[in-house]
């Protein structure tokens, strides 16, 4: 037999599982571990949207195969969604596909629209989806430091002139998974425009549209008109709603692109449980105010460790959206790379992180902080992080002589 597969020798070894796997061993032996590491909501989803998927689950006919591309009352709802939130008008017929999460609708979109060898633009660092769907599906990938301004279309434009064969798709995400950027309107216009004149698909993944802190609320990029003509968004209630366990997301945009998503996605799934497509209809149609304090929780959640994390000698940059802190690593710790820091995290301050360089090799220097630990538990954090910075002369000058006495 092949020893290795084609497809799966086209994927790195899983960066996190060094650090997953000592995070295992230290709750194993007894440690109290705070894991700010996975982005996994840990607040409850709120009770009308649960009471709705017990309401509908009693209904055996509900239990039979659902719709591949969102029951019709699900797909109205998002429709009605970016209407109001976005005041985009899209055809829930034509223009609206559900997803088993926004996760699944981007590794289907990639399988749906490359051929071997096309080529993507994709920022570094990224979430990992971004990449891997298409080098999964065959595509190549072309790296491009994230930023949101005229220096990431820049780099658009001459990766554009400069790559063989020409990129066919690029890839956006503001609010950014792991670096919270996030781009405004005249960002996306500009977007557009260079996509156009580029032949580019915009392949859009606003996932955090509702978690952020700022006062102005992340845009669509399906505002900017003429977009629908080239570009298609992907979005989540995972976040937005608390439903992450769910797998509830959304492709909107180009009927073309809708169209091509929605084949593939036939052949693969019949779509999620129908009570869940019912229960996320509600949470899209009912009271909104639960989103408002959702994001609140995660706002007091960001001051409690931007500032607890400042007082304990770790500077942290306050994130203007997501769940999640994009941090430097501390300048004495550098040398060991964002893998190695994470790991001495776990053994000496008992806290776990994401390191940097699992989202792209542009972020390695840097770990993502994610705010899924209440307050209490992000300040205990911070203590065991001052406890462990104060040491950290006797650690270093302890992995030094450890390191001399291996190499001699």
């Amino acid at each position: 037999m092949i020893e290795d597969f084609h497809r799966i020798k086209r994927l790195p070894p899983y960066v996190f599982a060094e650090v997953n796997a000592l995070k295992a061993d230290a709750r194993a032996a007894g440690a109290d571990i705070i894991d700010l590491g996975m982005g996994n909501p840990d607040m409850q989803t709120p009770q009308h949207i649960v009471d709705k998927l017990v309401e509908t689950v009693s209904k055996p006919r509900v239990h039979r195969y659902s719709a591949s591309k969102g029951i019709p009352g699900l797909r109205r709802a998002q429709a009605n969604y970016y209407g109001r939130r976005f005041g985009v008008k899209l055809d829930p017929d034509t223009q609206v596909v559900a997803t088993l999460g926004s996760k699944e609708g981007f590794a289907n979109m990639a399988q749906a629209i490359t051929a071997p060898g096309d080529m993507i633009l994709t920022p570094n660092p990224t979430y990992p989806i971004h990449e891997f769907g298409f080098i999964i599906s065959g595509a190549s990938v072309r790296h491009l430091p994230a930023t949101s301004g005229n220096e990431f279309l820049a780099a658009v434009s001459r990766a554009c002139r400069h790559t063989v064969p020409k990129p066919i798709a690029m890839v956006l995400n503001y609010p950014s998974n792991p670096t919270a950027m996030t781009a405004g309107l005249d960002f996306y216009t500009e977007a557009v425009q260079l996509a156009k004149k580029e032949d580019l698909i915009i392949l859009s993944d606003l996932a955090y549209a509702e978690i952020y802190f700022d006062d102005v609320p992340p845009p669509s990029v399906l505002q900017v008109p003429g977009a629908m003509d080239i570009a298609v968004e992907f979005t989540s209630l995972s976040k937005t709603y608390n439903m992450p366990g769910w797998r509830m997301g959304f492709a909107v945009g180009n009927e073309r692109l809708i169209a091509a998503l929605a084949r593939v996605k036939s052949y693969l799934d019949y779509g999620a449980f129908t009570p869940v497509q019912v229960a996320a209809t509600a949470a899209l149609n009912g009271p909104q105010n639960c989103i408002d304090e959702i994001r609140a929780v995660y706002k007091g959640r960001r001051d409690a460790l931007v500032g607890s994390f400042s007082r304990a000698g770790w500077d942290v940059p306050p994130p203007p959206a997501t769940m999640f802190a994009w941090a430097p690593v501390p300048d004495q710790f550098k040398d060991m790379g964002s893998v190695g820091f994470s790991k001495l995290l776990i053994e000496k301050a008992d806290v776990a992180v994401s390191p940097g360089v699992g989202f792209g090799e542009h972020g390695e220097g840097y770990v993502r902080i994610a705010l899924v630990e209440n307050e209490h538990r992000i300040r205990q954090a911070a203590r065991n992080i001052k406890r462990f910075l104060s040491q950290a002369p006797d650690t270093l000058h302890n992995m030094v002589a450890m390191d001399q006495q291996r190499s001699a």
